[in-house]
């Protein structure tokens, strides 16, 4: 267990180093998440009171996961009155089993998968992979990295990794698109490929932004049309949701669904929001003769009752990812995690077990952006040190590191020992110091410090001295 755990963090290290040396990855970061960044304060801005807005959302929220058995029992039974039926999975392994049982049962031999991140989590694209049935995704972003097979590295925006020039590049060496790098012509040569895949395919796979309960309605927010399409075109859809997304009331998705879109894309509202409930009606024309709604626990359950029930809360915005200092200089594949950035570095390991991904908790400065820019205000770096502790708990540091701890614990405690270390550190750092005061170098177990930035020397003078000067004067 002590060795996985040091491969993860050397890992984590390992990625991390690469990313901030990767000119293109910093170019694209620096692009997206400035852009997205602004985007949500201006479109913040516009609401009357955004700090009242804010709690109110998370009051809908909270709300909802403390009533949340009810409240799913609730979905479950209004989904069944409206012709849909609801399937329930403990684990990934039992969610993908589900729809590829499904698609067996029904014939199924080509699925459009519209962008959803459970579906993503639990590998479901794989899993229909591996079975022989086709998958294609059809939100542009997670298109393009399918094309690359590659991972997403954002909430919303899956492709922010890559430059529009790499885009282009990509669409012309896998689809033999004409050389460009103007984003709009881009989009419309894979909406002209994407439109058969629509047409032929047997089922839909979609997300759920929000369900909700007093009605049995699903909801999914998006710019592009291919979440409709997918759940509307095919002659079945699948709807895949957390089952933290359901919500009380209509009154709720009203406050919601205001925030979503401005904290994800600084917009007012996205160009589709779509309610869904149940297959089309007899007298309807358009829309699927089947309707299913699967949800997923894969751990979220455990956490319900725990002190970081709180992490439920979140509406997958991302606007903590586009405001992280760590995030937008490493980008999200460093993590190494479905969820990246400060909430996926709190919901990632609950998922998986602190343990096992010893160093997402650390990957944060604890500056407080995150939560500044939350929509539904989670105290993420709360949560963050909570995780570190636990992560000593389970012995998730190295005896040199707790002994190091312990006696800086017991110099803190006795004010001759302080006074001591401070006369000593003077002493030691102006030994070694240069001509402009810095130390470029410093002795182990401190390098670490030094191998990126220099360390200045402590003062000749330290503050209780300084003060009984002035004091006395």
């Amino acid at each position: 267990m002590k060795d996985e755990r040091s491969k993860m963090k050397d890992k984590f290290k390992q990625d991390s180093f690469i990313a901030l040396h990767d000119i293109q990855l910093q170019t694209a970061l620096d692009r997206g998440t400035t852009r997205a960044v602004n985007g949500r304060i201006g479109a913040m801005a516009e609401t009357i009171d955004a700090p009242a807005l804010r709690q109110q959302a998370a009051r809908a929220r909270e709300r909802a996961l403390n009533r949340l058995p009810e409240l799913l029992e609730q979905l479950e039974a209004n989904v069944i009155s409206n012709g849909g039926r609801v399937l329930w999975a403990r684990d990934a392994a039992e969610a993908n089993k589900l729809v590829v049982d499904l698609c067996k049962e029904k014939g199924v031999k080509r699925v459009t998968k519209a962008k959803s991140m459970v579906a993503e989590e639990i590998e479901l694209g794989h899993a229909l992979h591996e079975h022989g049935i086709e998958s294609t995704e059809s939100d542009l972003g997670e298109y393009i990295i399918q094309l690359a097979d590659e991972k997403p590295s954002h909430i919303v925006f899956p492709v922010l990794h890559k430059t529009k020039e790499q885009v282009g590049e990509l669409l012309t060496q896998k689809l033999d698109m004409p050389p460009t790098d103007e984003p709009e012509k881009m989009t419309r040569f894979v909406r002209k490929v994407m439109r058969s895949k629509y047409i032929d395919a047997d089922l839909g796979i979609s997300g759920v932004n929000f369900a909700i309960a007093e009605t049995g309605t699903i909801v999914t927010v998006e710019n592009e049309g291919n979440n409709r399409l997918s759940a509307g075109t095919p002659r079945i859809h699948v709807a895949v949701m957390g089952l933290e997304k359901v919500i009380e009331s209509m009154e709720d998705f009203g406050t919601l669904v205001q925030l979503l879109a401005r904290s994800a894309t600084g917009q007012r509202m996205t160009v589709y929001v779509s309610m869904m409930t149940g297959p089309k009606r007899s007298y309807e024309i358009d829309g699927p003769e089947e309707f299913y709604l699967l949800i997923v626990d894969n751990g979220r359950s455990r956490i319900l009752n725990t002190e970081y029930a709180e992490a439920l809360k979140c509406i997958r915005c991302g606007a903590c990812l586009n405001v992280c200092p760590v995030y937008q200089n490493i980008g999200g594949h460093a993590y190494s995690a479905v969820y990246p950035g400060p909430i996926g570095a709190v919901f990632s390991p609950l998922l998986a077990g602190v343990t096992a991904m010893p160093s997402l908790p650390h990957a944060s400065s604890l500056c407080g952006a995150c939560q500044s820019a939350c929509p539904v205000d989670i105290a993420i770096p709360d949560m963050l040190l909570k995780l570190r502790r636990d992560l000593v708990d389970q012995g998730g540091q190295t005896w040199g590191w707790r002994m190091g701890l312990k006696l800086f614990q017991i110099g803190m405690r006795s004010p001759a020992l302080y006074k001591l270390g401070g006369w000593a550190s003077v002493l030691a750092t102006n030994l070694i110091k240069n001509g402009k005061g810095q130390i470029t170098k410093l002795p182990p177990p401190f390098n670490g410090w030094t191998k990126s930035r220099d360390f200045p020397a402590f003062a000749k003078e330290s503050f209780h001295e300084r003060y009984k000067k002035r004091k006395s004067l």
